[in-house]
């Protein structure tokens, strides 16, 4: 149900994140607020910029700086952690071998997935069946990305152990504290609101829908344009990565702040620019959203296109449900309202791995 937006709005969650364990949130007027404004972005746009998140500027900032640092190495080195099958497709591929609709993406990537041991999910997670494959170059890469991972999960993405800060002599000691520290389970607490928004409870998506979620997480660097005599040409295929939907729950942005390449687009057609706003996630909508709305969401088409000559890079997470969950509309006043069921009933791994199997060239 996107509509004309001519912008995407901006949303303040941190009455939200304040109140979402307690029982009565739903009673609050801060976070009935924050639900209200959920609403209306997700309704009308499906996608708004988060700020009030309590996720430090310096750790967004880290996890891209690190990104970019292996970006920068040799092609042989980055290829030491080449995306293959074997690896439950995980890893780095290099530009343009990531496809979109059949198109050639002009970036190069590091694929990540909640970890699938073999018999996990049975069949339906074969394909996804791996480990991540992390550089060793640059130094706490691993370190680094698994607690950022569990910052925007909510959960330890190996058990806690206190780290002597002599094994980090590379990394300020107040950034990985709050790596370590911050547990900020912020997309979960996100979807909190988004339940209370579709007139549910705000547990609607724990439990059997994503009380185990599976997560996504894509390291990105999109080529800046060439210069040639002074003026900037453009590639053969200038696209970041074409127009296409997410395929879960909620997506949160990490993107560099100083470039303007994410675009958004609205029921008309019109391409809607979604410019960096510093300190801020963006965030979207996925697929499976869309179907627990009943179609009140709108997993929105969205693309990138950097015409600018520097280099950029963004982190984005994606928060899913359970890789087995029966994806169906939520049985509440507001989905009821929308009218009968719009969407048959959708296994989420079943989703995902019919798009890993055609977004590859080469692997």
């Amino acid at each position: 149900m996107a509509t004309d937006f001519s912008s995407i709005p901006l949303i303040d969650v941190s009455a939200l994140l304040a109140k979402c364990d307690d029982p009565k949130m739903g009673e609050d007027p801060g976070v009935l607020e924050v639900v209200r404004q959920l609403d209306k972005a997700c309704t009308e746009a499906g996608f708004f910029y988060l700020k009030g998140h309590g996720v430090s500027d310096a750790l967004l900032k880290e996890v891209k700086d690190i990104t970019r640092r292996f970006f920068e190495l040799p092609c042989e080195e980055k290829t030491k952690i080449k995306m293959t099958p074997a690896a439950g497709f995980r890893g780095y591929q290099r530009v343009g071998e990531n496809i979109t609709k059949g198109t050639p993406d002009m970036h190069e990537a590091i694929d990540c997935y909640k970890e699938v041991t073999r018999g996990m999910y049975g069949d339906l997670g074969k394909t996804m069946e791996g480990y991540n494959q992390w550089p060793q170059n640059p130094p706490k890469f691993k370190v680094i990305m698994e607690e950022y991972i569990s910052i925007c999960t909510g959960m330890l993405s190996h058990p806690f152990i206190p780290i002597p800060m002599i094994l980090f002599p590379g990394v300020e000691f107040f950034i990985l504290m709050m790596i370590l520290l911050v547990r900020a389970e912020l997309a979960r607490k996100i979807m909190r609101g988004i339940a209370l928004a579709l007139g549910g409870s705000p547990d609607e998506f724990e439990g059997q829908r994503a009380g185990d979620p599976f997560w996504v997480m894509r390291l990105i660097g999109y080529p800046g344009l060439t210069t040639t005599n002074g003026t900037h040409e453009a590639m053969k295929n200038d696209i970041g990565c074409g127009a296409h939907t997410d395929y879960g729950l909620l997506t949160l942005l990490n993107q560099d702040e100083d470039i303007n390449a994410l675009q958004v687009r609205n029921l008309s057609g019109e391409w809607i620019s979604a410019p960096p706003v510093p300190g801020t996630f963006v965030c979207n909508i996925g697929d499976m959203l869309k179907i627990y709305s009943n179609g009140l969401y709108e997993s929105t088409l969205h693309r990138v296109i950097n015409n600018s000559p520097k280099y950029r890079v963004s982190v984005v997470y994606f928060y899913e449900t359970n890789f087995d969950s029966a994806v169906e509309p939520l049985d509440t006043i507001r989905t009821r309202k929308n009218g009968t069921k719009k969407f048959e009933k959708a296994i989420y791994g079943e989703h995902l791995v019919s798009k890993v199997l055609t977004n590859f060239v080469d692997v």
